[in-house]
């Protein structure tokens, strides 16, 4: 069962997951137009939002990609390869 996560921004409104980068960083993206894309880090006064472009998002999910495949975690890169295919292509 896959679960989606979710995040309520003041001026781009509801943003989803895409995939967590560590412990502190996740990349979220915009809902509906998945245009605008976001890491979200979590401090310990807050949440701390950067703004990024398609092709820098593209590139830290093609990371991930590399990261999970050598890692070994077959589930966890076919469910992030189905990611990349559905936003980026």
């Amino acid at each position: 069962m896959s679960s989606e996560t979710y995040l309520n921004h003041p001026t781009f409104g509801l943003l989803n997951r895409l995939c967590q980068l560590d412990d502190k960083r996740e990349l979220f993206t915009t809902l509906y137009a998945q245009r605008l894309f976001f890491i979200v880090e979590h401090q310990t006064q807050g949440l701390q939002i950067e703004s990024l472009g398609r092709n820098e998002a593209r590139m830290i999910v093609e990371k991930q990609l590399r990261i999970t495949r050598s890692q070994g975690n077959s589930q966890a890169y076919a469910t992030l390869y189905k990611v990349h295919q559905q936003v980026f292509c």
